[in-house]
C-alpha cells in the first residue's frame, strides 16, 4: 500500500476533544501534493495519527457555511437546498 502524504497548511479551529487527548479538528489540508481542502477529522495529538473524515472543496464548504447560517445559495450554484438533510 503507498504512503499517505499530508500537510496541515493552516490549522483552523479544533471542535472537540476526545478522553484520549484526539482533537476534532478543522484544518486544510493537503493530500498527497495536492491542493489544499478543508477537512474536518480527528487527529492524535502529535498529528502523526489520524481517524477517517471528510474533505471539502472551497465551494463545497462555503456551501455549508451558507446553510449553517441560513443563507440561500448564491446565484448560479448547483446546491439544491431542498436535498439537503
Amino acid at each position: 500500500m503507498a504512503e499517505l502524504k499530508y500537510e496541515i497548511v493552516e490549522q483552523i479551529a479544533v471542535l472537540g476533544e476526545s478522553p484520549r487527548g484526539w482533537t476534532k479538528e478543522l484544518n486544510k489540508v493537503s493530500w498527497n501534493d495536492y491542493p489544499a481542502k478543508y477537512d474536518i477529522r480527528e487527529w492524535s495529538p502529535d498529528h502523526s495519527r489520524m481517524g477517517k473524515g471528510v474533505t471539502l472543496s472551497d465551494e463545497e464548504f462555503d456551501a455549508l457555511r451558507r446553510y449553517i447560517l441560513g443563507e440561500p445559495a448564491s446565484d448560479g450554484d448547483d446546491v439544491d437546498e431542498s436535498e439537503i438533510i
